[in-house]
C-alpha cells in the first residue's frame, strides 16, 4: 500500500495541511502509520477493498484530528519529555556522554544494524535517566541498605571521559561514526 501514487500522496497533502495548522513534531512515519491504518479501518468496516478507500481518504480532516489529538496530548503530559525532564538525563549528563560516544561502536557491534543499536541506545539512555531520577534526586533520602551514591557514580565516569562535552558536539559524534566504518545517510530515489 505504502508504495502506491494514492498512498504518496495522502501524506504529501496530509503534511501539508499539518504545516498550515503549525503542527509541528509529528513525524512522516508516525502520519503514513496513521493514514495507513484508517485506510484499512474503512476498508474494513465498509467490507471494500483498500484501493476504493481512498475514496473517503480526506487529508484536510485527518490533518486537523492529528492536531487536535498532538495538541490535547501535549497539555496533559506537558509536552514530549525534553533533554533533562525524566525520564530523559540532563544533557551535561556524563552517562548520556558515555552512551552517546559508544554508539559509534555499538552500531560497529551490531554488525550495522541500525534497529537494533537504536534500541540499545534507548534502553541504556532511559536507565541512566531512571538513575537520574531516582538516586540524583536532591530531595529523596536513603533508599536502604542498597542506597546508590549518585554523584559518585557521575564522578566515576567523569573520571573515565574527562572531556564529556565532546560528545554532545555532532561534528565530533560524525568524525566518530565515520571512523567506525558506518555513516548515515539520506538516499535519493531515482524517479
Amino acid at each position: 500500500m505504502r508504495n502506491t501514487k494514492a498512498f504518496k500522496q495522502a501524506v504529501t497533502a496530509t503534511v501539508e495541511h499539518l504545516d498550515r495548522l503549525g503542527a509541528t513534531g509529528i513525524g512522516p512515519l508516525a502520519i503514513a502509520d496513521t493514514i495507513e491504518r484508517n485506510v484499512i479501518a474503512v476498508s474494513q468496516q465498509l467490507h471494500i477493498q483498500v484501493a476504493s478507500a481512498w475514496r473517503y481518504f480526506d487529508a484536510e480532516a485527518l490533518a486537523q484530528s492529528i492536531a487536535e489529538m498532538a495538541d490535547e496530548a501535549s497539555s496533559q503530559h506537558g509536552g514530549a519529555p525534553e533533554i533533562g525532564q525524566p525520564p530523559l538525563p540532563d544533557l551535561g549528563n556524563p552517562e548520556l556522554a558515555m552512551l552517546i560516544g559508544g554508539f559509534p561502536d555499538s552500531l560497529a557491534e551490531c554488525g550495522g544494524d541500525l534497529h537494533k543499536a537504536l534500541l540499545a541506545f534507548a534502553m541504556n539512555v532511559w536507565q541512566a535517566g531512571h538513575i537520574a531520577g531516582e538516586d540524583g534526586c536532591t530531595g529523596c533520602h536513603s533508599r536502604g541498605p542498597g542506597d546508590h551514591d549518585y554523584a559518585q557514580r557521575m564522578d566515576s565516569i567523569r573520571q573515565q571521559i574527562p572531556n564529556v562535552e565532546i560528545f554532545f558536539d555532532a561534528r565530533a559524534f560524525n568524525v566518530r561514526m565515520k571512523q567506525s566504518g558506518y555513516e548515515v545517510t539520506r538516499q535519493v530515489s531515482a524517479r
